[in-house]
């Protein structure tokens, strides 16, 4: 079970969250309690295991901008947590390592994730980070055919049972595990990762699934390449 601890905004937070076997760690740059700025993530990346997954989320930046943060700062992938289009996506995609797309519950663009070229599918409340817990049915019976995450109002009491309605591929907390905005809570970090580890260990075909893909693993495309002379044409 892959699973992301996101609202990151400290270094501390942050190896918290890897010592408790988090599989990958967000920052936000979009307008959010827990928004923080390229020079301090810079800083705590740097810290971290490469086998950690960096993501970085955006709400409505341009593609030209997302690829400028992730590159400038070592991220390893990006979340698009706006309206971006599928071939806004798909351009961030050929620069950047691992792309995922967010969806409110119930938004318009709900049904159109299909024409997203990306490497995995978040499903979130209609109010991300409001720590609000959406309708799972409407994620049951989403497309099997690449990995999707499971985010919005998760909490340590409640994931265990989101992943076994939804067998998603994985889950993302921010609210859910913090003592106050922005501001993880060591106990509730670890009973989240354990809880949601302890699912996948007591599946006995190996799997929820899903798609199942290691964005953080050895053999990981790197892309490099001059950001400052490409830009988005649209």
């Amino acid at each position: 079970m892959f699973v992301k601890i996101c609202g990151i905004t400290n270094e501390e937070d942050a190896l918290l969250a890897v010592a408790m076997g988090a599989d990958a760690v967000g920052f936000v740059f979009a307008p959010s309690p827990r928004q923080v700025t390229v020079p301090v993530v810079r800083d705590i990346v740097r810290r971290l295991p490469h086998e950690v997954l960096t993501v970085g989320v955006f709400r409505d930046e341009s593609p030209q901008r997302v690829v400028e943060i992730v590159h400038q700062i070592g991220l390893r992938g990006a979340q698009l947590h706006g309206h971006e289009s599928p071939a806004e996506a798909s351009w961030v995609r050929q620069r950047v390592g691992f792309v995922i797309k967010a969806f409110a519950a119930g938004d318009r663009m709900f049904d159109k994730m299909g024409d997203y070229d990306v490497d995995a599918i978040l499903v979130d409340s209609q109010l991300p980070g409001s720590g609000q817990v959406f309708d799972w049915t409407i994620a049951e019976h989403l497309p099997m055919d690449r990995p999707i995450i499971l985010a919005g109002g998760l909490t340590p009491a409640n994931v265990a049972d989101a992943i076994a309605r939804v067998r998603p591929w994985g889950v993302d907390v921010s609210s859910g595990v913090e003592a106050e905005p922005g501001r993880k809570d060591a106990v509730a970090v670890m009973r989240f990762v354990n809880a949601a580890k302890a699912f996948e260990e007591d599946e006995d075909d190996g799997g929820t699934g899903r798609s199942a893909v290691d964005p953080a693993g050895e053999d990981a495309e790197v892309y490099d390449y001059d950001w400052e002379e490409d830009t988005y044409a649209g």
